[in-house]
C-alpha cells in the first residue's frame, strides 16, 4: 500500500521530505461525536461519503468513523439508537501534522494498520484527510 497521491508528483521529488499537506483531500463534512449512529448514516448517505471527521463540542477532531464502522456497530445484537459516536471511536486518536513527512505518515498508517488519517493543525482542527491506496 501507498499513500494516494491526488496532484501530481515531480520525478524528483522524495517522499521522505514531501509532507501531508501537499497530498492531503479536504477534510469534507465533519459531525459531533454526541451524534447518534443512526443520524451519522443519514450524514453520509446526505453527503455520499463513507467516512466522516468526527469532532467534539470543542470543535477539535476526534478521529474518523467509517460506513463499514458504523454499520458492523449497527447490526450489533447490543445496539440501541442511544449509542454515540464517542461510544464507539476506540483507538481512532491517531493524527498527522501538515509537516509530517508522507514516510512518517505511511509508516504510522501502516503499523496501526489505519486506511484513513486526518491531518489536523496545531488545535486539532481537521484540516485534511490522508488515504492509503490498496
Amino acid at each position: 500500500m501507498t499513500l494516494i497521491r491526488r496532484s501530481p508528483c515531480p520525478a524528483d521529488a522524495d517522499p521522505a521530505h514531501r509532507t501531508a499537506v501537499g497530498v492531503m483531500d479536504a477534510a469534507g463534512p465533519q459531525v459531533c461525536d454526541g451524534m447518534s449512529v443512526e443520524v451519522t448514516l443519514a450524514v453520509m448517505a446526505a453527503a455520499r461519503t463513507v467516512r466522516l471527521v468526527v469532532c467534539d463540542q470543542d470543535g477539535q477532531c476526534t478521529g474518523l468513523v467509517t460506513h463499514a464502522e458504523l454499520a458492523a456497530v449497527r447490526d450489533r445484537s447490543d445496539y440501541t439508537d442511544r449509542v454515540r459516536l464517542r461510544d464507539i471511536l476506540g483507538d481512532h486518536g491517531s493524527f498527522a501534522s501538515p509537516v509530517t513527512t508522507l514516510a512518517e505518515a505511511e509508516h504510522a498508517m501502516r503499523t496501526r494498520r489505519l486506511g484513513v488519517l486526518p491531518v489536523v493543525d496545531e488545535q486539532r482542527s481537521a484540516l485534511g484527510i490522508l488515504a492509503l491506496s490498496r
